[in-house]
């Protein structure tokens, strides 16, 4: 092996320092095997440790990005646990029985520790709850107005003082005008607590100046059915080409926006007095029978969801003694007081001066200076979890607390109402750390977990070590980063952040840094940062007949485009409607991310260089497309994919062709698809699989770390059924329009996701959807990705087992049903939709099961048929359909509204069967 080094023939590429070190071993004139290997591992972790870190040494790279060494690093290891192993060998004879023990552990250890993505079987306790609330209708007042877009930006230009940076295009924006209020019509969560999406819909319809569904005319044909329902939909098409609606569901996001609201000088411009009645309003119209809210819309009442919105409701103005928030305090009290609520509730309480931060656990910032080669680093979480606990880690570290905590009368009547009657001066804070309500802790703490907190609380954390000036020195240090890298994610979304909860931390640790000095909140200034982000939580903002919520995303914009065109285009109504299919291009050629000019000369484009991406732990975004608006700017593998399959669809459709020829639209150059295709190949795990947002970098032992107790599985970016089996779809139809660019990578990549897909596959045939409820979900994604991969149906024993799951549970009226509890307790629901659909089925639900089984070419072309009916049958006058339960999902236990999907599914469903299946069922008759 030496004499291979020597001679440079494999590694003649390396820094001197490795082919001078190494042979230094042999060389050395100690007779000593033990003392050799103990120089072995000293140059080793001098190579790993010191030269990582100096540029003009850095031999021993690390990638932050995909998480591994180059070959250099990968050497030095080697090299360097050999000389482990040799040295403990040679120490003592003794010691030989200790080193076997731990290279069998280390072995288990790399077993256990490799990314799992299989999400596990049915949870031995089933949430066994069901959300419950009193039979009253609320109604909503006021005048509001949407706009979307370039108009978004204009209506918001100088307001504020915060520039909007970024393309516009996908952008949402609610506004009260000065017209005389309106009723929008009564709400009962008793019906459904999601909302129909009426005032946005409404809104477009009446502004909508083209032909109309004609509502006396009933389709006899899915044909028929199809187009009148995108006669329908082309009504409610923004301007700029994307479909808008409500993303909203979760329970816990707004009560951090109106914390940040309260705590940084209570500010109109941050949130107008009309925004506030409306977000009364919501809270409200969801409170539950037992006084309690659920974390999210149908979930059952949690001390997470109502201590929050308890909270919240109470900043926002409402008296201690209305109706609302007497029954809120009933339940807090009967589930022991806040103390016992969820960590990420504890955490804004701490921040508000609700509670002392003696009972949060330690979040440290000092763990973002570990060197990111270890194998536990912050760098390595799943993005969603990373871009949470970088600001938490901030705000923890410099121990945030509104100012004016102790001499607030509000601030003083909920430390008196939160906690049971008890003395807020005597509670023992440290000693309430671990405490939750058994309603919150759907993924319990290990112990292992627990004591390593302790461990922390009694060391890291104590008064002794928190006084020495290193300390001191140190948790500075750490602070800035986090501060640097707080900012790098702000200029990097345009101050939009990847989602709502970091949106809101992010915000309050850019007030807390530039105040931190300020005698009082009076005197505070506020940054040109802070105002960007103001300008931006618009965007997060949407108003329905349920109220005014904050939504799990800036929207779901790109997502449910990309969905749409293409469920139109196979529908072979593109064309037809050629005005809605033009729009659609211009949106998504706009959305494609740091691929247009603008996005090219914004701020964001700044860290796309390598150095920054490695900084700061981000995968490639250029070329990418969002979940949402491009100006949002984290891609992701499934978007990416829906987008590129959107755009190559009606890339040759002869509307866009002339549209480009007359430039009407702008084109997309081969050079941006290959860009697309670039991110997809980047983003394989080495299993075969994709993730969401970037490569999963930790281990399956990080969930043994997870400190949010209500989510499951957030730890890592698994690789997951929906993104792998869409970025085979994305990979294929790119190879079909480029053959001849890498085209032995992108076959080997779809050969690797086949086996990828097969493998995480559960006995009974079914595939667990992590991203919408559930099963049916993820059996639309996993056929359709092993048909495109090239299994036949015909005799694919993965697909005949699914197709035999999914007809296993056709309800008798010809529909499929599901509803969150699927993916809560990871079990087909045990009543499918019986509670907020139509004989326990569902219109979208059976829409993923019809296109499954198209896929799968079903035999059962009776079953699929009686499906159909079922979609035409729930199909309305106006072409539209009814809003049925939750669709969407995260995390395992939170469900997320998409008003869109009981359109785009149907569309979809019903097209398919008209262009192919009713076609092929005929033929081969």
């Amino acid at each position: 092996y030496q004499r291979r080094v020597r001679g440079g023939s494999d590694f003649s590429n390396m820094h001197p320092l490795i082919p001078i070190a190494l042979p230094l071993l042999a060389l050395t004139p100690v007779p000593l095997p033990s003392i050799q290997a103990l120089l072995g591992v000293i140059i080793s972790a001098v190579l790993l440790a010191l030269t990582n870190h100096i540029p003009f040494l850095r031999i021993c790279a690390y990638d932050t990005v995909s998480a591994t060494w180059n070959t250099a690093g990968r050497l030095a290891w080697t090299v360097a646990g050999c000389c482990i192993c040799l040295m403990v060998a040679t120490a003592h004879p003794a010691l030989c029985c200790i080193e076997l023990v731990g290279m069998v552990a280390w072995a288990v250890w790399m077993v256990a520790g490799r990314p799992t993505s299989h999400p596990g079987e049915a949870r031995e306790q089933p949430i066994g709850r069901s959300a419950d609330w009193e039979p009253k209708s609320h109604v909503a007042k006021g005048r509001w107005r949407f706009a979307s877009g370039q108009e978004s930006h204009d209506l918001q230009a100088g307001k504020d003082g915060g520039q909007l940076q970024g393309e516009a295009a996908g952008r949402h924006y609610w506004y009260s005008t000065a017209e005389e209020p309106v009723e929008y019509g009564s709400f009962s969560c008793v019906d459904n607590p999601n909302s129909s999406d009426r005032i946005f819909r409404d809104q477009m319809i009446q502004d909508w100046d083209g032909p109309k569904p004609d509502p006396t005319f009933k389709p006899t044909n899915p044909e028929q059915a199809a187009a009148k329902a995108v006669e329908f939909y082309q009504m409610i098409q923004c301007e700029d080409g994307h479909w808008a609606g409500d993303y909203g569901g979760p329970h816990f996001l707004m009560p951090g926006l109106v914390c940040t609201w309260y705590s940084t000088g209570r500010l109109d411009e941050f949130l107008p007095p009309e925004h506030r009645q409306m977000m009364r309003h919501y809270i409200t119209v969801h409170q539950q029978s037992d006084g309690g809210w659920g974390t999210h819309i149908e979930s059952p009442s949690t001390m997470f969801g109502t201590v929050l919105n308890y909270l919240a409701l109470r900043l926002l103005g409402a008296p201690p003694d209305c109706k609302a928030a007497v029954k809120g305090r009933e339940f807090i009290d009967q589930n022991a007081g806040a103390l016992y609520t969820a960590s990420w509730a504890k955490f804004w309480l701490c921040t508000m001066g609700l509670m002392e931060w003696g009972g949060h656990n330690p979040v440290p910032p000092e763990l973002w200076l570990l060197p990111s080669w270890l194998p536990f680093h912050p760098g390595r979480m799943w993005c969603h979890a990373r871009m949470v606990y970088l600001p938490m880690s901030y705000l923890y570290g410099s121990r945030c607390r509104y100012a004016d905590a102790d001499s607030d009368p509000l601030i003083l009547a909920l430390r008196d109402e939160l906690y049971c009657g008890c003395n807020y001066e005597e509670i023992d804070w440290t000693a309430t750390r671990h405490w939750i309500a058994p309603m919150d802790n759907y993924s319990p703490k290990p112990w292992f977990m627990s004591q390593l907190e302790n461990l922390l609380v009694r060391t890291w954390e104590s008064d002794l070590v928190r006084q020495m000036p290193w300390a001191k020195w140190l948790r500075a240090k750490a602070l800035k980063f986090a501060f640097e890298y707080i900012c790098a994610e702000d200029v990097q979304t345009n101050f939009i952040d990847i989602g709502p909860v970091n949106k809101v931390m992010n915000m309050l640790s850019v007030y807390h840094h530039q105040n931190q000095n300020s005698p009082k909140p009076g005197a505070s200034i506020l940054s040109t940062e802070f105002k960007a982000h103001m300008a931006r939580i618009p965007d997060y903002l949407w108003v329905a007949e349920d109220g005014m919520k904050m939504q799990g995303y800036n929207g779901s914009q790109s997502w449910d485009t990309s969905f749409a065109i293409q469920a139109i285009s196979e529908a072979g109504l593109a064309d037809r409607f050629d005005e809605l299919t033009c729009r659609v291009w211009k949106y998504l050629e706009r959305t494609q991310i740091l691929s247009t000019p603008v996005s090219q000369h914004s701020p964001a484009h700044f860290y796309e260089s390598e150095q920054q991406r490695q900084k700061y732990y981000r995968h490639v975004s250029k070329g990418g497309w969002p979940f949402s608006t491009s100006a949002h700017g984290w891609p992701i593998t499934d978007c990416t994919s829906e987008g590129l399959k959107a755009a190559l669809c009606i890339r040759h459709l002869p509307c866009i062709k002339r549209a480009i020829q007359d430039g009407e639209v702008p084109d997309i150059s081969p050079e941006r698809f290959y860009d697309a295709c670039n991110v997809l190949l980047e983003m394989q795990n080495p299993e075969g699989g994709f993730a969401t947002y970037e490569n999963t970098r930790g281990f399956g032992w990080f969930e043994w770390l997870n400190p949010s107790e209500v989510f499951g599985d957030i730890m890592i970016d698994y690789s997951y059924v929906e993104c792998t089996s869409a970025s085979l779809h994305g990979l294929a139809a790119f190879r079909a329009a480029f053959p001849d660019h890498r085209p032995e990578e992108v076959g080997r990549a779809i050969g690797r996701g086949c086996s990828f897909l097969k493998s995480i596959q559960r006995p009974d045939g079914s595939w667990y959807g992590s991203w919408a409820c559930c099963f049916t979900y993820a059996a639309w994604f996993a056929i359709g990705g092993l048909v495109v991969c090239g299994e036949q149906p015909s005799s694919s024993d993965s697909i005949k087992r699914c197709s035999n799951f999914l007809l296993s549970h056709q309800n008798p009226n010809g529909g499929w049903g599901e509803d969150f509890t699927s993916c809560f307790d990871k079990q087909y629901a045990k009543n499918g939709m019986a509670r907020y659909g139509d004989g326990g089925s569902g219109v979208v639900p059976t829409s993923w099961a019809l296109l499954a089984l198209m896929d799968a070419q079903s035999p059962d072309t009776k079953a699929v048929e009686r499906g159909i009916a079922y979609l035409m049958k729930r199909q309305q006058p106006d072409g539209d359909w009814p809003q049925e339960g939750i669709s969407g999902v995260f995390n395992r236990s939170c469900g997320i509204t998409y008003t869109a999907y009981r359109n785009v599914f149907p569309i979809w469903a019903l097209g398919r069967y008209s262009a192919t299946y009713k076609n092929r069922e005929a033929s081969s008759q």
